[in-house]
């Protein structure tokens, strides 16, 4: 088995002193360019008094910080409800997408091109406004979950699909050759596989439901972004929250990719 490196050198020729020359300039002015522009924002937030005592002080205090991780404890639990029902759906849109049945692949492929189109935003505004309309009317917890399920599911399942399809064929051929059916090879030998390869890939997927989970502020859902937008407008420090908000985002999303980083060197 090729590692990473020999993979991506079958693909690209290695770069020469030159271009490795070029690459590191490129990546020095790249960093100077991000300093500066730090460096810019620093003095235009301390110019706006961004950094006084006035815009802080609120989150040393407990109530506060209870208001902030009870937002934090929503947004997880939305994304751990969607995550669980949008990654065993996308697994049988791409067994669908594969099946032997042409109604089953056509009805299987009209749904990822179909949701795979249509914004995550739209699909709030359905379930916030057009359904209602006709009289089908959801929680605020399943009007978030709900359009977040439906979109990443078509994700899911192209990134599934393609796992099928990396597959070497010598392994359904196999099962088959053992009296398997299509069912019985799918279930016993190429799914199991799959998802111990896929397992770092759909645990990257985590971070954009994550990432979709803050859209919950159209349905006043209360996650964590809709929090601190009322504690920064109540205590008018409102860039100041935000950006406690985003270091929440950040420290979790960071547990997830090195999660997923630990998964991918655990199983390679």
């Amino acid at each position: 088995m090729t590692s990473r490196e020999d993979e991506i050198h079958l693909l690209f020729d290695p770069p020469g002193p030159r271009a490795r020359s070029r690459i590191r300039i490129a990546t020095a002015v790249s960093l100077l360019v991000l300093a500066g522009l730090l460096a810019l924002a620093v003095s235009q937030f301390a110019a706006h008094g961004q950094f006084d005592r006035s815009q802080w002080w609120m989150f040393g205090q407990w109530p506060v910080l209870r208001f902030l991780l009870t937002g934090l404890g929503y947004t997880m639990l939305a994304t751990a409800v969607a995550a669980a029902l949008a990654f065993p759906l996308g697994a049988l849109i791409a067994l669908g997408r594969l099946s032997s049945s042409k109604p089953i692949r056509a009805a299987a492929r009209t749904y990822v091109e179909l949701f795979r189109a249509v914004p995550l935003l739209l699909l709030l505004y359905i379930f916030l406004f057009g359904l209602p309309s006709i009289g089908l009317t959801f929680p605020v917890f399943w009007q978030l979950v709900i359009p977040i399920v439906l979109g990443n599911a078509a994700v899911v399942a192209e990134i599934f699909r393609a796992g099928v399809l990396n597959l070497p064929r010598g392994q359904t051929e196999a099962a088959h050759s053992l009296g398997m059916t299509h069912a019985q090879a799918m279930r016993h030998v190429v799914v199991p596989q799959v998802l111990r390869a896929l397992a770092p890939a759909l645990v990257s997927q985590l971070v954009r439901l994550l990432k979709d989970s803050t859209l919950g502020y159209t349905v006043s859902y209360l996650e964590l972004l809709h929090q601190a937008k009322v504690l920064g407008e109540y205590y008018h420090a409102v860039l100041s929250t935000y950006l406690v908000a985003a270091a929440a985002f950040i420290a979790v999303n960071a547990a997830l990719s090195r999660t997923a980083s630990w998964l991918e060197a655990r199983l390679s």
